[in-house]
């Protein structure tokens, strides 16, 4: 009959056993003193810290010797990195001779490679003087300037403000209505980033007046024969930002070997309205960031590279068509469970490039309080009136 009682009480002591062995430890994690955390700024310091750090542009020491680097002939090493780097074909001297492209070459291909493949980290390159000015002048005016926006429209060389302005963006959700008409019915309508629109007019209209992209599309659009990165048509104008100082050479050469096909040049956005821009978009990543995981706003960059961080093609628009209409739609933008990342393709993730929440909060405050946006209530400048059409 005893027997079977050992099971159970071996387990019981073993059980009693452990407990003791592991009460002195928990007696002691009670009587410690809890962790001391940092009391939590005030809102009005904590603000300050918050305008302060996006205020600053760690991009800045890389992006001067990139721009160095350009006007003293050479490539850029950053853009050399990677396999899709700057290639032989880009700088080809026949480009040269046949469409007077402002870029040249002082040494001679090695034919012995294969030119799709190799980069040319030895070349050296003479750039055309206006080029050479336009680099400057662009680099030079890298600064914040709260007037740029109430002087967008002598800036893009506009008669007179537009009317009313769509900004069509490339979510999924405009699968859901059939906005085309109304979007079509604006005094002008801005594109993002090549999206199509055959197929799709019923949903995204079929009107386009200015098509906004990055260069990097507009690097992947210089591959191509005769640099066509026109698909909205050839008098419809491209206005973009500059993702890296050497994608000025592809400005350079699209506008030279298309100038015939296209009425409309590609123009490169002030640089003063990017630091506007990236100041906001920072702002709010930082709010955001600090809001949801109570870490301190200084630990912002080891969530996003502040190097790389910048804003989206789509608050660039957002942001020209505040500077030059008065009246703004907004039109695909936003995202949904149910909805694909852009209507036109399968892309279902989003880049790490841009903070995308962020930008929506922006968004909101917009078109419901403009007047607390920090760094744009700075400008003085009377936003029109912003409508979001979800």
């Amino acid at each position: 009959m005893k027997r079977p009682l050992r099971g159970p009480f071996a387990a019981l002591l073993f059980v009693v056993l452990c407990g003791a062995a592991s009460f002195p430890s928990a007696l002691r994690r009670a009587v410690a003193p809890a962790p001391v955390r940092a009391p939590p700024l005030d809102p009005a310091r904590l603000n300050a810290t918050l305008l302060r750090i996006a205020a600053f542009d760690p991009s800045e020491p890389s992006l001067r010797r990139d721009v160095d680097d350009l006007l003293e002939g050479r490539l850029p090493v950053s853009s050399l990195r990677g396999a899709r780097a700057w290639r032989r074909d880009r700088l080809h001297p026949l480009h040269l001779r046949h469409h007077q492209v402002p870029i040249h070459r002082r040494s001679h291909a090695d034919h012995d490679h294969d030119s799709l493949l190799h980069p040319l980290p030895r070349e050296e390159l003479l750039l055309d003087p206006s080029l050479r000015r336009s680099l400057r002048s662009w680099h030079r005016l890298r600064r914040h300037d709260p007037a740029v926006l109430r002087n967008l429209p002598s800036i893009l060389s506009l008669r007179d403000r537009i009317p009313s302005c769509a900004v069509v963006g490339n979510s999924g959700i405009l699968l859901r209505d059939s906005h085309g008409a109304l979007i079509d019915s604006h005094a002008a309508v801005f594109r993002l980033n090549n999206a199509r629109v055959s197929g799709y007019s019923a949903h995204v209209g079929a009107k386009t007046n200015l098509s906004f992209i990055n260069s990097n599309i507009l690097h992947l659009c210089a591959r191509r024969p005769g640099c066509f990165c026109h698909p909205y048509g050839n008098g419809v104008p491209i206005l973009l930002y500059i993702c890296q100082a050497v994608h000025f050479l592809d400005v350079a050469s699209c506008n030279a070997s298309s100038a015939s096909i296209h009425a409309a040049p590609i123009s490169v956005t002030d640089p003063r309205l990017d630091v506007l821009c990236a100041r906001i978009v920072k702002y709010y990543s930082l709010r955001r960031f600090v809001a949801e995981t109570g870490r301190a706003p200084e630990e912002w960059n080891g969530v996003h590279d502040a190097a790389l961080f910048h804003y989206s093609s789509g608050m660039q628009a957002i942001m020209v068509a505040v500077g030059v209409c008065d009246r703004v739609s907004v039109f695909g933008f936003g995202k949904a469970a149910d909805a694909k990342h852009h209507y036109h393709s399968n892309q279902k993730n989003e880049l790490d490039l841009h903070d995308y929440e962020a930008e929506y909060a922006f968004y909101r405050d917009l078109a419901e309080r403009p007047q607390v946006v920090p760094f744009l209530k700075d400008t003085k400048f009377k936003v029109p009136p912003v409508v979001f059409f979800h």
